[in-house]
C-alpha cells in the first residue's frame, strides 16, 4: 500500500494546484478590476473566466497526451503549465497578458481533471479506488482553503496584494514538477497502448498486487470483449449520458459561482470586506472537513448514497440562501447556509464526480469519456463565471439561488432514477456491464451478493 498511497498522493497534488488556481482569483477579483478599470463584461469574460476557457480546452484535448504520451508525461506537461501560469499571472503588466497566463493555467487544470483520476483509477485496486481517486478532490479543496487563507493574510499588506496572492502558487507548482519524477507509468496504459507487459508487471509488483498476471489478463480480456476503438459507439451511450449529466449538475449547483465570487456574495449579504474574506476562508475549512468525510465514506456507502445526501443538502441550503436574500435577513444566515451548501457539495458531488467519470468507461476510451464529461463540466463553469458579474447586476440575488435550487431538484431525480452504483467493482467488470446495457440491474445483483 505504501507505493500506491505515495504515488496517488503525488499525482493528486495537481488537484491542490487546481483548487488553489480556482479560488485564488476570488481574492484578486475586485482589486484587479479597480486597478485596470475594466468593465463588468470584460472583467467576467477575460479576467475571471479566461482560466476556465483554458480549462475547457485542456479537458477536451487531454485525451491525446494521456493516450499518446502516457498518463505520467501528461502530468509533467500539466505541472509545467501551472508553473508558467503562476509566474506570468503574478507579473502580468496588463489585463490582456494576465488573461493569457490565466488561460495557460486553465489548460493545466483541464488536463489534470482527466489525467489524475485516470492514473489513480488505473493503479488502484477496486476496494481502495474510490478513496484514492477522491484524494484528488481532497487536495483540490485543500488548495482552495490555502488560497482563501493566503488571500486573507496577504490582503492589505501592499498596493500589489493581488500579485502576491497569485505568486504563492509558484512554490507548489515547482514542487509538483519535481515530485512527478518518482512516479511510474500506469500499468493499464502500458498494456493497452504500448503492449509492454513486462513494464506493466513491474509496476503491479511494486504496487504489491497479489496476482499481477491475472490483472493483465483481465485488462486484455476486457479490451477484446469491448472492442473499443472510439467512444462514439451506441454501446457507450449510457456511460456518456451519465458522464454528461453528472458534470452538468455539478456546475448547475452554483459551486463555481460560490468559489469564484464568495467575497462578493458575502458583501451583498451585508458583510464588510475583511469579514467577507474571512468567511471565504471558512468555506475552505468546511469544504476540507466534509471532503475528508466524503473520502472516508465513498468506498463504504458508495457513490450513489453520497450523491443522494448531497442533493438533499444542496436543495435545502440553496433555498435558505435564496429566502434570506429575498427577505433581507442577516448576513450570518447567508454565511451559515452557504457553509451548509459547501458541506453538501463536498460530501456528494465533490467526492464523487472525478471518481465516477473515471470508472464508467473502458480502459481504452477512458480518457475520451473523461474528456467528454469534464469538458461539459468546464464549459458550464466558464459560462457561469462569464455571465455572473452581469447577472449579479441585472437579477435579484435570491432569484439566482432559486434557480440553482431547482437544478438540484433535477439532480436528485437523476440520482434516484438513472445513476448506478460502482463501488467495489473492478474497472473491467464495470466496462463489461455497460457493454451488456444492464448496468443498474447488474449493480443491484452485485451489491446484494456482497452483503
Amino acid at each position: 500500500m505504501n507505493n500506491l498511497f505515495y504515488w496517488s498522493v503525488t499525482v493528486a497534488v495537481a488537484g491542490f494546484l487546481f483548487g488553489f488556481d480556482t479560488a485564488v482569483i476570488s481574492g484578486a477579483d475586485t482589486l484587479i478590476q479597480q486597478q485596470w478599470q475594466t468593465s463588468d463584461f470584460f472583467h467576467g469574460a477575460f479576467i475571471m473566466s479566461s482560466a476556465l476557457w483554458g480549462t475547457v480546452l485542456g479537458a477536451l484535448l487531454a485525451k491525446w497526451p494521456c493516450d499518446i504520451l502516457g498518463r505520467k508525461k501528461a502530468l509533467l506537461v500539466v505541472a509545467f503549465l501551472y508553473l508558467i501560469s503562476a509566474i506570468g499571472s503574478a507579473l502580468a503588466p496588463d489585463p490582456y497578458s494576465f488573461s493569457i497566463y490565466r488561460f495557460i493555467g486553465g489548460l493545466g487544470v483541464g488536463a489534470s481533471s482527466i489525467a489524475v483520476p485516470a492514473y489513480i483509477s488505473e493503479i488502484a485496486p477496486a476496494k481502495h479506488r474510490g478513496r484514492l481517486v477522491a484524494l484528488y478532490q481532497f487536495q483540490l479543496v485543500f488548495g482552495i482553503l490555502v488560497a482563501f487563507s493566503s488571500n486573507y493574510f496577504i490582503s492589505g499588506t501592499s498596493d500589489h496584494d493581488w500579485r502576491w496572492m497569485l505568486a504563492v502558487e509558484i512554490v507548489p507548482a515547482f514542487l509538483f514538477l519535481l515530485m512527478l519524477s518518482k512516479v511510474p507509468e500506469s500499468p493499464r496504459w502500458l498494456v493497452l497502448f504500448q503492449q509492454n507487459r513486462s513494464a506493466a508487471l513491474k509496476v503491479l509488483n511494486d504496487l504489491k498486487e497479489p496476482d499481477p498476471d491475472k490483472v493483465i489478463a483481465e485488462i486484455e480480456a476486457e479490451e477484446n470483449k469491448t472492442n473499443a476503438h472510439s467512444i462514439w459507439q451506441a454501446k457507450f451511450k449510457f456511460p456518456i449520458l451519465l458522464a454528461v449529466l453528472i458534470a452538468f449538475f455539478n456546475q448547475l449547483s452554483g459551486i463555481n459561482f460560490i468559489i469564484y465570487f464568495a467575497p462578493r456574495v458575502f458583501n451583498l449579504a451585508g458583510l464588510d470586506t475583511s469579514s467577507a474574506l474571512l468567511s471565504s476562508a471558512g468555506i475552505g475549512l468546511v469544504n476540507l472537513a466534509f471532503t475528508m468525510l466524503g473520502v472516508y465514506l465513498i468506498d463504504k456507502v458508495g457513490r450513489k448514497k453520497l450523491m443522494l445526501i448531497g442533493s438533499v443538502g444542496y436543495i435545502v441550503s440553496l433555498l435558505i440562501v435564496a429566502f434570506a436574500f429575498a427577505n433581507q435577513s442577516s448576513g450570518l444566515i447567508v454565511v451559515l447556509a452557504i457553509f451548509a451548501f459547501i458541506a453538501s457539495h463536498a460530501v456528494g458531488q465533490g467526492a464523487v464526480i472525478w471518481v465516477f467519470i473515471a470508472e464508467i468507461f473502458p480502459n481504452s476510451v477512458r480518457s475520451s469519456g473523461q474528456a467528454l464529461g469534464c469538458g461539459t463540466h468546464w464549459v458550464l463553469a466558464a459560462l457561469i463565471t462569464l455571465v455572473m458579474p452581469v447577472a449579479l447586476s441585472q437579477f435579484a440575488v435570491a432569484d439566482i439561488f432559486y434557480f440553482f435550487a431547482f437544478m438540484m431538484f433535477l439532480q436528485l431525480l437523476f440520482v434516484v432514477f438513472l445513476m448506478p452504483e460502482t463501488k467495489g467493482r473492478s474497472l473491467e467488470e464495470i466496462a463489461l456491464d455497460f457493454k451488456t446495457k444492464k448496468p443498474a440491474a447488474q449493480n443491484a445483483e452485485y451489491v446484494n451478493a456482497k452483503h
